[in-house]
C-alpha cells in the first residue's frame, strides 16, 4: 500500500549532537537504567522508515511501540491537527466539542453493536484503569481477574493487572486483582497437545479460579483479545467465546483490551470481530490515531452507561478527548476507510507476512514458532525445537540476553528496526506498509536469523 506521505520540511530545534547531549543531561527515560542506555536521535520520519542523525534509514517493523498504524506523517491527519489548532487548540471535557462528539460517533460506529458511549483517556493504561473502575462501580464488586502473559500499562491500577515481570517493582500493587493462565499451545500451562484442549482446558482452569475466588465478587475479567508484547498470542477459536458465557454466567463484566490489537493492527477494526464476541468494555489507544496526538479511551456498553444516568461517574482527566487528539482520531478513521487499511492490513498479513515468515521458519532451526494475523506477527526463537528451550531466559538480561542482542543488532545494521521481547522478535510495520516493503524487511530478517541460529544447540 502507497500513500503520497510528503510533507514541508521544517527545520529541528537542535542539531542531534545537542539531542544527544542534552537529552543524557535532562531526559528521565521509561523502562531504563539511565547511565546505561544512549537513545539514537530520529531527525524524521515517511510511511514506513525513520531516518537517524547520520542520515540512515531503517524500515520500522516495530511500529514504534506498535502504533504508528496509518505510518509515518500522513498529510490527511497532519492537516487536520493544523486545522483544529487554528479553530481551537483545547478546551475542557466539560464542554462539548465538534471533534469529539464526531470521534466518539466514528469509534463507536466501528465498535460491536452495543457499545455506543466512549470515555476518553490520554492513553491504554488510563484506559484500562477507568475501565476497570467502570466495572467495579456498575457491579459493585471488587475483584478483578486478570492474565499473565499480559502487559495492561504502568499507572497503579493498570500494572495491578499487567501479569508480567514489569509489575514485580511495583508490588505490592493495587488489591483485588487475581490472575489466571491464559492460552498459549506452544508454551501450555495445562499440558495440552492441540488448540481445541488448550482451549477447553484453558477455560475450565478460569472456571475454578472463579469458583474459588467466588463469581459474585469479581467485577470485571479483562484480556488483551490478541497477547500483544508478551508473544502475539492468538486465542484458539472457541476461547474468547467461553470466556462471555462465564462472564454472562456470573454477572462478570468482560473487558477487551484492544490497546494494542485494535485499528487494523488485526485486519479488522477491533480484533475481537474475528470471534463475533461483544465484551462490555473495550479499551483502545495506540492505532486510534497513530500516536499522532496522545489518545486513547474506553468504549462502554449500553447497560453499563445506563448506570451513570443519574449517577455521577467518579473520575476525569483534564485533557479527556483534546480536540487536537480527537481532531487526528477523525482523520485517521476516515483515512482507514478511504483507502482501505483494514482490508490492507488483513491481506497483508494472509499473503505476503503469515507465508514469508513460514517460509524463514523452514530456514532457520531457531526459529521454534510462528504465530500471528494481520499486521501483528512473532516468530519465537528457540535453542532446540525439540525441548522448545527458549534462546534467551524468561526475563533475561546482561550477558543471558546475548543472543537476543545480537540478533536484533544484525537487523538494525542492515536498516530494520526490530521489536525485541524475551526471546521473540514481533513483525508489526505499520498497517500501511506495502507488500514490497515487508518483504524487504524479511529478507533482512532472513539475514539476521543466521546469527540466532548460531546459539541453535538442538540437532
Amino acid at each position: 500500500m502507497t500513500t503520497d506521505t510528503t510533507t514541508r520540511e521544517v527545520a529541528p530545534l537542535l542539531t542531534p549532537g545537542q539531542t544527544r547531549e542534552l537529552d543524557r543531561a535532562h531526559v528521565f527515560h521509561s523502562w531504563s537504567a539511565q547511565a546505561q542506555i544512549d537513545p539514537m536521535p530520529i531527525v524524521r520520519a515517511e510511511g514506513s522508515y525513520f531516518w537517524d542523525e547520520t542520515d540512515k534509514r531503517y524500515l520500522d517493523f516495530s511500529s514504534q511501540l506498535v502504533n504508528v498504524n496509518i505510518g509515518y506523517q500522513h498529510p490527511a491527519i497532519i492537516a487536520a491537527i493544523k486545522e483544529q489548532a487554528e479553530r481551537l487548540v483545547t478546551v475542557a471535557p466539560g464542554f462539548a466539542n465538534d471533534a469529539r462528539s464526531e470521534a466518539a460517533r466514528l469509534i463507536a460506529s466501528v465498535a460491536p453493536e452495543g457499545l455506543e458511549k466512549v470515555f476518553f483517556t490520554n492513553g491504554g493504561a488510563e484506559a484500562n484503569e477507568n475501565a476497570m473502575r467502570l466495572a467495579r462501580v456498575h457491579t459493585g464488586r471488587q475483584k478483578v481477574l486478570a492474565a499473565y502473559r499480559s502487559y495492561h500499562g504502568a499507572t497503579t491500577g493498570a500494572i495491578a493487572l499487567t501479569g508480567d515481570p514489569r509489575r514485580w517493582a511495583s508490588e505490592p500493587a493495587n488489591p483485588g486483582v487475581v490472575h489466571f493462565w491464559g492460552p498459549y499451545p506452544y508454551r501450555s500451562a495445562f499440558h495440552t497437545e492441540n488448540e481445541q484442549q488448550e482451549c477447553e482446558r484453558a477455560l475450565a482452569h478460569l472456571r475454578d479460579v472463579i469458583m474459588v475466588e467466588g463469581g459474585h465478587t469479581i467485577a470485571a475479567i479483562v484480556l488483551e483479545t490478541v497477547v500483544g508484547t508478551n508473544g502475539i498470542l492468538v486465542p484458539p477459536e472457541g476461547y474468547l467465546a467461553g470466556v462471555r458465557e462465564l462472564c454472562d454466567e456470573h454477572g462478570i463484566m468482560l473487558i477487551a483490551d484492544e490497546v494494542m490489537s485494535g485499528f487494523a493492527r488485526c485486519g479488522e477494526w477491533f480484533a475481537i470481530d474475528h470471534w463475533a464476541v461483544t465484551p462490555d468494555l473495550i479499551t483502545f489507544a495506540k492505532g486510534v490515531n497513530s500516536g499522532y496526538v496522545p489518545l486513547g479511551g474506553v468504549l462502554i456498553s449500553r447497560e453499563i452507561a445506563a448506570t451513570f444516568d443519574d449517577r455521577a461517574y467518579p473520575g476525569g482527566l483534564t485533557y479527556s478527548g483534546h480536540p487536537l487528539a480527537c481532531a487526528s482520531a477523525v482523520a485517521s478513521i476516515t483515512v482507514m476507510r478511504d483507502e482501505g487499511v483494514i482490508e490492507h492490513a488483513r491481506t497483508l498479513g494472509a499473503e505476503v507476512i503469515g507465508p514469508g515468515l513460514q517460509e524463514l521458519a523452514q530456514r532457520h532451526p531457531s526459529v521454534g514458532e510462528v504465530r500471528g494475523l494481520g499486521v501483528f506477527w512473532a516468530i519465537e526463537l528457540v535453542r532446540d525445537r525439540a525441548t522448545r528451550e527458549p534462546l534467551v531466559p524468561y526475563n533475561a538480561s546482561g550477558a543471558a540476553a546475548a543472543p537476543m542482542a545480537a540478533f536484533a543488532a544484525a537487523c538494525k545494521e542492515r536498516g530494520l528496526w526490530p521489536f525485541i521481547h524475551f526471546n521473540r522478535t514481533h513483525v508489526v510495520p505499520p498497517c500501511t506498509t506495502s507488500a514490497d516493503e515487508v518483504r524487504e524487511g524479511l529478507a533482512i530478517l532472513d539475514e539476521a536469523l543466521s546469527v540466532a541460529d548460531r546459539y541453535y544447540a538442538g540437532s
